[in-house]
């Protein structure tokens, strides 16, 4: 595939709420325009965009990612998106590289929120929707419902008419199956033609000015060893040749000259170099290696900058800094403030959605929520970085003279019997009622609440806990209210360690009767580290590292082998829920700790 007539080329986007099987249709869609050999490792392979490790753990897209795949004389780009609203800047950020998009509906759980979202920006950006309703094989699928929900959300976001007329496609992403009308029988012999068929007579070519001077706004970066950064975007008018000077077009206003070294086009989940890209495809350009994500590359003689993507600003912050613990530089090959702030500044690069403040020693991350900000923890732990984290805080801001926080639209899908264990721990949280409906074909009581994000934070894995996990949530910030009072603790004390050493089982055995332990026997444990939920509402010192007092006597009844309870093990994310203003997370390549910020209690040892 090389450089080709622009009404030969169609973008889209990929667009759904999480787990609606975006990335499964990807993989079809890859696998059927013949992209791999037939003995391609990729051909057995799911997930094939998910590349990073933790996409693949957590199942979910964090980072959007291009691919192109050709069909008869048709080139069609794909951007596949994320699902969750925390990676919303990845979104907002490539819709823009697209003319068209495929909206992805599950058959049975329907149009969820972050369908909402995404459909929403996709429509404020002009893009001709196609909407794919998916896993009709499913037991619960509802189809003709799934539809009703669809037009009642279109009729709700779209920008104009024309956007209310848009085609529906039924399919079996994971067997890589569609239809243009619901099947008979979904086990008859199918494949993705008709969707394929779609794209290219219901999205429109780019609109594009071929014979103007190059122009092209980068929309994302990537980077390898060899070439060194490479500055992705669509290109919006002209051409580009190998070995051409242009101009990049700093966010301050300045230009730089550079020289564009290569031109690359995806195919699949590999790139090749080109001679040249034209209006309205998406290229890859090295050389340009100063590029930031929103800036543009122009002609020489014609450096004119394209307006730069605006990004929802940040709902969550926490303070991050060099680990302060008495086990500092112990498990992590990178722990000073320099290299944390200088491996900030690379993420910077490509994470729009995120923004960092220097506090001096340590620093304010602000990021779309918790999921976001935990993904930029896990992969830097697991870069060998040591370091700190505070309480997860919402960022405020003044409006009118009033200081308003964010507000956010949950949706929770529970079974009957846990309805009212919801309602209370909601209503504690001074969360308002918005509807209540029994959804019979789900079996299930959908519950729609809006509540500030402030007291949403460490909500999860209570509810979780309480409803046995048979909970489903959905978050989505939907705006901004007036800063409301502060809401109690809702969070019991914690058993803290009272000195540095190791745990011993005849120590663990009485901190079990004070609560929940966090750590199980012959751990390393310091004074100030937290080890422990109490029963009660305040904190309590108890020393676990005591070994029995031996003496000559014997008892049968305390000589037995110590029986200890499992403790509990916080995931990164149960973490940051779990922790109090007064308390800190400290994060290494092989621990989560919880601590107090005054690592050492007035009367400790250790």
């Amino acid at each position: 595939m090389s450089a080709q007539d622009p009404t030969k080329i169609r973008n889209i986007a990929i667009i759904a709420h999480v787990d609606h099987g975006k990335t499964t249709l990807v993989d079809g869609l890859l696998k059927q325009s013949h992209t791999f050999r037939e003995n391609q490792a990729e051909m057995s392979q799911d997930l094939i965009m998910d590349s990073g490790d933790q996409e693949r753990e957590r199942g979910i897209t964090i980072t959007a990612k291009v691919t192109a795949v050709q069909h008869g004389d048709y080139r069609i780009n794909i951007v596949d998106t994320p699902g969750h609203a925390d990676f919303s800047g990845e979104v907002e950020r490539t819709l823009n590289m697209a003319d068209g998009c495929l909206l992805i509906v599950d058959a049975q759980e329907g149009p969820m929120p972050q369908t909402k979202f995404v459909l929403e920006r996709a429509l404020e950006a002009e893009l001709k929707p196609i909407v794919v309703i998916n896993k009709i094989d499913k037991s619960g699928s509802r189809i003709a419902e799934v539809e009703d929900e669809l037009a009642d959300l279109f009729l709700e976001l779209a920008v104009h008419e024309d956007q209310l007329h848009y085609p529906v496609y039924y399919a079996i992403g994971r067997e890589g199956k569609a239809w243009a009308s619901v099947p008979d029988d979904a086990l008859t012999e199918a494949d993705l033609t008709p969707l394929f068929d779609a794209i290219i007579e219901k999205i429109p070519a780019p609109a594009v000015e071929a014979d103007k001077p190059f122009q092209m706004l980068v929309t994302a970066l990537a980077w390898d060893n060899f070439k060194g950064k490479y500055a992705i975007g669509r290109i919006s008018r002209g051409r580009v040749k190998a070995g051409e000077q242009v101009v990049l077009c700093k966010k301050d206003g300045s230009q730089v000259k550079a020289k564009v070294e290569l031109v690359f086009m995806s195919q699949g989940v590999s790139k090749y170099e080109v001679p040249e890209g034209v209006a309205g495809d998406i290229v890859q350009l090295t050389g340009v290696g100063t590029a930031q994500i929103g800036e543009t590359i122009a002609d020489v003689n014609e450096p004119e900058a394209l307006p730069t993507i605006e990004v929802e600003a940040p709902t969550l912050r926490i303070y991050l800094g060099p680990n302060t613990s008495p086990f500092k530089g112990l498990e992590g090959e990178f722990n000073t403030s320099r290299q944390i702030s200088s491996r900030l500044q690379k993420e910077l690069e490509t994470n729009v959605g995120l923004q960092v403040t220097d506090d001096g020693i340590g620093f304010t991350v602000a990021g779309r929520g918790e999921l976001h900000l935990g993904v930029l923890i896990e992969t830097m732990r697991r870069e060998g970085y040591e370091f700190e984290v505070g309480r997860p805080q919402v960022v405020t801001h003044i409006e009118n003279g009033v200081e308003v926080e964010p507000v956010e639209e949950v949706i929770i899908e529970v079974p009957a019997e846990h309805v009212g264990t919801v309602q209370m721990e909601l209503g504690q949280r001074r969360a308002t009622l918005k509807e209540q409906f029994a959804s019979p074909s789900k079996g299930v009581t959908k519950l729609v609440y809006e509540m500030p994000t402030r007291t949403l934070l460490g909500m999860r894995n209570i509810l979780l806990t309480n409803t046995k996990g048979t909970i489903v949530m959905n978050t989505l910030v939907t705006g901004y209210a007036p800063i409301g009072a502060a809401l109690e603790q809702l969070r019991n004390g914690v058993l803290i360690s009272f000195e540095t050493g190791i745990s011993t089982p005849y120590s663990l055995q009485n901190a079990e009767a004070r609560g929940t332990t966090f750590i199980g026997p012959a751990e390393q444990v310091y004074a100030g580290q937290i080890i422990g939920l109490n029963t009660r509402q305040e904190d309590m010192e108890i020393n676990i590292c005591k070994a029995k007092h031996l003496t000559n006597m014997r008892s049968s009844s305390s000589d037995g082998v110590v029986q200890l309870t499992p403790p509990t093990i916080f995931s990164l994310e149960q973490c940051l829920d779990f922790i109090e203003n007064d308390e800190l997370l400290e994060v290494t390549p092989k621990s989560l700790r919880l601590r107090k910020k005054n690592s050492t209690p007035p009367n400790a040892k250790g």
